[in-house]
C-alpha cells in the first residue's frame, strides 16, 4: 500500500479551492452535497497568503502557473492545512481519489496520483455494485448505534446483529426511504435477536485468490478469528477482515477452535495442502458446526 486512505469529516468545516478554470470548478463539484463551506480563491496574492487557509480542513490548488502553485501549496502547509496540487504529485500532501458518494456511505478508489483514469474506470465498476439506498441504511444504523451497543455489549454478538440487520426488513425500508418505519423495525429487532451461533468455516487457501467462491469471500470478510496454514496462498489470507484476531497454526487446535465457536465467534480456517477432514470431524464430534465452503 503506497498511500493510506482516510476520511475527513466535513460537517461545519471549510475547504479552500484556489483557481479560476474548469479544474477548480470540477473540484468544487466534488463537494456540492457536502455540509461544508467551500471557499473559492482567485489566482492572486491571496493564494500565497497562509491566512487564506487558516482553519480549513483541506485545500486544493488548481492553477497552471508552477511558481504560484508552489507558493500556494507552501502557504496552505504553513497554515497547517493538507493540500492537493492538481497534476503535481510532488507538491501534494494527499491525492484526490475517484469517489462513489452515497451520503453516509462513501467509497474511494485511488492510484496515488499515478493513473487517475484507471481510478475513474474502477469507480464506475464499483458504483454499479453500491445501491443508491446504501447511505440511508448506514444512517439508520448510525441513529441507533448507542442502543445497539447497549443491547449487545459483546462485540461479536453486536457484529452478528448488524450483519443480520443489513438484510432485514429494517434495511429494506431504509433503502426505500421509509426511515421512521425502518427505525421502528430495527428497534423492535433489538429485543428479538437470537444469540449468535458460532461456527468454523474452512476456506481452500491454495489459491488463486480470484478463484474463491462468493461464499468464501464473504466468510473471510465476516471473520472474527482467522487461522491460516503456513502454506496458504498469501493473496487469499490478505482477503480476511483486517481487524480479525489471528491464530498461528499451532494455536488452531480443534479444542481451541471449538472454544471460540462456542463463544459465538465466526472462525475461518484457511487451509493449505494438508487435508482438514480429521480436524473438521473432531469439531463436529464436539458439537461445533464446521463447514467447507
Amino acid at each position: 500500500m503506497h498511500a493510506f486512505p482516510a476520511y475527513f469529516p466535513l460537517s461545519g468545516r471549510t475547504v479552500v479551492i484556489v483557481g479560476e478554470g474548469e479544474a477548480a470548478r470540477t473540484k468544487a463539484r466534488l463537494f456540492e452535497t457536502a455540509p461544508a463551506e467551500i471557499v473559492l480563491v482567485s489566482e492572486d496574492e491571496r493564494a500565497a497568503d497562509p491566512q487564506t487557509y487558516a482553519g480549513a480542513v483541506l485545500a486544493f490548488v488548481c492553477v497552471a502557473d508552477d511558481a504560484l502553485a508552489a507558493r500556494a501549496a507552501k502557504a496552505a502547509r504553513d497554515a497547517g492545512v493538507p493540500v492537493n496540487v492538481i497534476d503535481r504529485p510532488a507538491l501534494s500532501d494527499f491525492f484526490t481519489p475517484a469517489v462513489i458518494d452515497r451520503d453516509e456511505v462513501v467509497a474511494a478508489v485511488g492510484t496515488s496520483g499515478a493513473a487517475p483514469i484507471l481510478a475513474s474506470l474502477l469507480r464506475s465498476d464499483i458504483e454499479a455494485r453500491v445501491p443508491p439506498g446504501a447511505g440511508r441504511v448506514a444512517a439508520l444504523l448510525g441513529r441507533l448505534q448507542g442502543e445497539v451497543r447497549e443491547a449487545f455489549p459483546d462485540q461479536a454478538q453486536r457484529r452478528a446483529f448488524l450483519r443480520a440487520s443489513l438484510s432485514s426488513p429494517a434495511a429494506e425500508a431504509a433503502a426505500a426511504g421509509q426511515m421512521d418505519r425502518a427505525e421502528a423495525l430495527l428497534r423492535a429487532s433489538l429485543t428479538q435477536h437470537a444469540p449468535s451461533i458460532g461456527q468454523v468455516r474452512y476456506v481452500d487457501g491454495r489459491g488463486p485468490a480470484d478463484g474463491l467462491s462468493l461464499a468464501a469471500a464473504r466468510a473471510l470478510a465476516e471473520a472474527d478469528v482467522v487461522a491460516a496454514d503456513a502454506d496458504a496462498d498469501k493473496a487469499v489470507v490478505v482477503l480476511a477482515r483486517r481487524d480479525a484476531r489471528r491464530l498461528s497454526p499451532a494455536e488452531a487446535s480443534p479444542t481451541a477452535l471449538a472454544d471460540l465457536a462456542e463463544q459465538g465467534l465466526q472462525v475461518v480456517r484457511i487451509t493449505g495442502a494438508a487435508d482438514a477432514g480429521e480436524e473438521m470431524a473432531a469439531l463436529t464430534e464436539a458439537g461445533v458446526r464446521a463447514l467447507a465452503i
